[in-house]
């Protein structure tokens, strides 16, 4: 029996919070930023320090991680029919994909290669934007044949043969973690040299003491940002809305389920969902979602709404 998410219907985004906590103990340890370290503020309501666990970037990454599996060089079971470009190297080994790869669609292994497959077959789909307003409708039409995650992801295709570089779409699904009424854990580490505690540490021998910063946190917690509006927007149709959907929920709960180990230092447990907006709303167990996807796949599919070939292949090397 289809999941009920008529609650959505009329909404205009799905906010889904996640309490987590340290798996054993009390410390973490944040994400890091060149030149700044941890990202830490004032909490406006006064409740101390909070501090950035993991940001908007890293979180887009590791919804994402969820979904491919590398031994197979395939989407997950459940996600098995989605479109997804793939690149390969000169031996025809996989190399990358546009899920995982850092600028999506944009790669430079996609795009740039001597390899014109993609390239070609979005300027003479999306030629029509060279000139006047970006179609945005016919963009996401274009983008769920070729790469149906940029939906969701969002997308900046940046080269200028490709409509001067203005095809872009915001992230539909979003989400970070912070951990309020935060404070430092400082410790600290000695790198041992046993053989010559005295050597040249600058060539990596010697005894290396260093200072190290964890963090303690009243509370940490998930946050996740859904844009039904946005997905509506897209023009799509009710199934292609609902398939949007369930990929998101199912890239929120497979994350919370297995892809909390963000660092060697923060491994982290997930508590219960809770839904703040809209408040009517139960998102479904991931089981249900997992049971329902395949098939809304291939309803989508069957309507020739994914193109001729769900998976485009480009080669990249020699």
């Amino acid at each position: 029996m289809p999941l009920n998410l008529t609650t959505l219907d009329d909404a205009p985004r799905l906010l889904i919070e996640a309490k987590l906590k340290p798996v054993q103990g009390t410390r973490f340890q944040p994400t890091g930023f060149p030149n700044l370290g941890h990202a830490v503020y004032d909490s406006p309501d006064g409740r101390g320090r909070t501090v950035l666990v993991e940001s908007a970037q890293s979180m887009a990454n590791r919804l994402e991680t969820v979904c491919w599996d590398d031994l197979n060089n395939d989407w997950v079971a459940p996600l098995r029919g989605l479109p997804v470009v793939k690149v390969v190297d000169g031996d025809g080994e996989p190399l990358t994909n546009s899920l995982i790869e850092a600028h999506r669609l944009n790669s430079p292994y996609i795009l740039e290669g001597r390899d014109k497959t993609v390239v070609d077959l979005l300027k003479e789909r999306l030629a029509a934007m060279e000139v006047g307003r970006v179609d945005l409708r016919e963009l996401a039409k274009v983008l769920l044949e070729f790469d149906t995650n940029a939906l969701l992801h969002g997308v900046f295709l940046a080269k200028k043969d490709l409509a001067g570089g203005r095809l872009r779409l915001p992230r539909s699904l979003s989400a970070f973690v912070e951990a309020e009424d935060a404070k430092v854990a400082a410790s600290g580490g000695v790198k041992n040299d046993t053989v010559n505690p005295k050597g040249d540490t600058a060539k990596g021998f010697g005894n290396v003491p260093f200072a190290r910063d964890e963090w303690v946190a009243e509370e940490i917690t998930a946050y996740f940002n859904l844009d039904l509006r946005q997905i509506r927007a897209f023009g799509l149709g009710a199934n292609v809305e609902r398939l949007l959907i369930l990929v998101a929920l199912f890239k929120v709960r497979k994350f919370l389920a297995v892809g909390l180990r963000l660092r060697t230092a923060c491994d982290l447990d997930a508590g219960d969902l809770t839904v703040t907006r809209p408040d009517r709303f139960d998102p479904p167990s991931l089981d249900d979602i997992e049971s329902e996807l395949p098939g809304l796949i291939e309803t989508v599919g069957s309507k020739g709404l994914f193109g001729e070939t769900r998976v485009l292949t480009v080669r990249y090397g020699k």
